[in-house]
């Protein structure tokens, strides 16, 4: 790595460190329903309209329904208005009803916070869909992930109560008092970088430059003529204007990065100008994915009463962030050893002029680029601003792992860090194993029900994967939409599952998905990486809550220094990891070595 890559991401752990321990301070507060009396009477309110109170708590089995019910009246109604959006306003592009099989993955995929994208978003949905449908999930499919860390927390906190809180209570207080405020200031700042804001009709523009291009020549009939040997005929056709997409981008990317829900306006993401146009809002976009997973750490600490708890859980995740900022860098500078300097011999020169710059923007540059595709796949978020698929097989293969490992460095917004909570009470129930003394965590006693539900929790991830990928390389469907043959081709389809299970949504776009077999195998796949974990989370929380905190004494084993930051990080990689080293020797390994033997 350079100084200059050492400096830039030396400079967003500063940053982010300062804006995220009093976002914490806030996010302790929203758990614990230590809110001014204003909030709380407007809060009266609607919960005396949805027929509830804050102060009427749930057992685990009664939130767990709760999330379930909530996020599938989510799906039926985003399904529902994809499908009429033709008969809706706010369609100056006119756009078509989306067809079925796309509804649904769509549906399912925002509502659970994955927000896959196998259409180009500003030639399929109309504003309205855009917002009503897409952002509004956005926020609620964010406060559903926080809702299920708060229970989390309460189970820790809990003595012998049994009960975890609200979901209707966790999931209103998130949106209006967290979300909503942070989008609303996110969206006047990208709008004074150059985001567009509007409900503009699409504008037709002269071009600086004619572009000339060969257009197929079609016959009386309408279909495209061909010459003796077959080959389509083409004729030079030229282009003077280009339509330009307008819309309400602003908004909604404020709430996909601070949300970390990552689906974008356009189909180029955060690397389309009216989206990210600056340095400056490239590196705020950067920071916001991070900023409430990291605030999250310090409420925890604050909600078990221990604040140490919060710097371990956060120094572990720290560590693994670096390491693969560290990984991907240098090999996205060092780039592509088959494409040398003109003029110098490739048996002299391992070195691509400028590093692998295919894919990226040149305003955001490799280190920047490189720093983004990790928080995005660290973070569950799934927002790029280069495109994964050209990236070198390294630094391919570090998105990939960022997400095999269950989503849990940083993670998603509450999403990672009940992912990580869950790998901590693995961790101590191997250390208790070691020393033939029943694991404690946070002063309550890890037994055989919890490290079942733990197992289910971290293996359904790595089990809807493995069996996905295997069912898309074996079915004719599966491989038609590869674009690249070989050990890259079957990258893209392991990246595409890896991403669609751990609620990522970005990809390799050399995939071709927008078709009914994936659309629907990744619809499915999403759904089960989503609650396959969360009810298991759930259900651990309601079973801490319902036991006795014990005593600090001098067999517990510390959960806040080093050697459990290391404990946690050696868990995280063992069992997190292993599951998935078969599938990356098949993919980016291989293809590592076959790029750097000159083949």
């Amino acid at each position: 790595m350079t100084t200059s890559s050492w400096s830039l991401l030396a400079l967003y752990l500063i940053v982010l460190l300062i804006a995220s321990w009093p976002l914490g301070i806030w996010l302790a507060r929203l758990c614990s329903g230590q809110l001014p009396i204003w909030m709380r009477k407007l809060e009266a309110r609607l919960y005396h309209l949805a027929g509830t109170s804050a102060g009427q708590s749930m057992s685990w089995s009664h939130y767990a329904l709760a999330v379930l019910a909530f996020n599938a009246i989510g799906v039926i109604a985003v399904y529902a208005l994809q499908r009429f959006q033709a008969l809706l306003p706010l369609n100056p592009a006119n756009m078509a009803a989306v067809s079925p099989d796309s509804a649904f993955n769509t549906a399912v995929s925002f509502v659970t916070n994955t927000n896959w994208q196998g259409y180009a978003g500003e030639s399929t949905m109309s504003y309205l869909t855009q917002m009503l449908v897409l952002s509004v999930q956005n926020f609620f499919s964010a406060a559903t992930a926080i809702a299920v860390v708060f229970a989390l927390f309460r189970g820790f906190a809990a003595r012998s109560s049994g009960v975890i809180g609200n979901f209707w209570v966790d999931v209103t207080r998130v949106t209006a008092w967290l979300l909503v405020p942070l989008s609303l200031v996110f969206a006047i700042f990208l709008v004074g970088q150059g985001v567009i804001q509007n409900f503009d009709a699409y504008m037709d523009v002269s071009t600086l430059e004619v572009t000339t291009y060969q257009n197929p020549k079609n016959g009386a009939d309408g279909q495209p003529l061909k010459d003796a040997k077959g080959d389509v005929v083409t004729e030079e056709a030229k282009a003077t204007t280009q339509t330009l997409a307008m819309g309400p981008v602003a908004s909604q990317e404020a709430i996909k990065m601070v949300g970390t829900n990552g689906g974008g306006f356009f189909n180029a993401n955060s690397a389309h100008p009216y989206e990210n146009p600056t340095a400056l809002s490239n590196f705020a976009q950067m920071l916001s994915i991070f900023l409430i997973p990291a605030a999250l750490c310090f409420a925890f600490g604050r909600e078990v009463g221990d604040p140490r708890q919060g710097w371990a859980v956060l120094a572990a995740m720290t560590v693994m962030f670096v390491i693969a900022v560290m990984a991907i860098t240098p090999a996205e500078q060092a780039g592509n050893p088959l494409l040398t300097p003109l003029g110098v011999d490739q048996a002299q020169s391992s070195l691509q002029a400028g590093g692998n710059m295919e894919g990226k923007e040149t305003r955001f540059g490799i280190n920047a680029s490189s720093l983004f595709a990790v928080i995005t796949t660290a973070a569950s978020c799934g927002a790029v601003n280069a495109m994964h698929d050209s990236l070198t097989p390294i630094g391919g293969m570090v998105p990939m792992v960022m997400m095999q490992l269950g989503e849990v460095v940083f993670g998603g917004v509450g999403s990672g860090l009940y992912g990580m909570l869950i790998f901590a009470i693995l961790a101590v129930f191997i250390a208790g194993l070691m020393i033939g003394r029943t694991p404690e965590y946070l002063g309550k006693k890890i037994e055989a029900h919890e490290m079942k539900l733990t197992s289910i929790a971290i293996l359904v991830t790595p089990i809807v994967v493995l069996a996905g990928t295997a069912i898309a390389v074996l079915a004719a469907a599966g491989k038609a939409g590869i674009a690249n043959p070989g050990a890259h081709g079957f990258s893209e389809i392991l990246y595409a599952l890896t991403s669609a299970a751990n609620n990522n949504g970005s990809a390799f776009a050399g995939l071709s998905a927008n078709t009914p077999f994936y659309n629907i195998l990744l619809g499915i796949v999403v759904w089960l990486g989503r609650f396959g974990v969360i009810v298991p989370v759930l259900a651990i929380a309601g079973s801490l809550a319902a036991k006795k905190r014990l005593p600090v004494t001098t067999g517990t084993l510390p959960t806040h220094g080093p050697l459990f930051v290391m404990l946690l990080i050696g868990t995280v990689l063992l069992v997190g990891l292993l599951n998935y080293v078969p599938a990356l020797a098949l993919g980016p390994m291989v293809e590592h070595l076959m790029l750097w033997s000159g083949k």
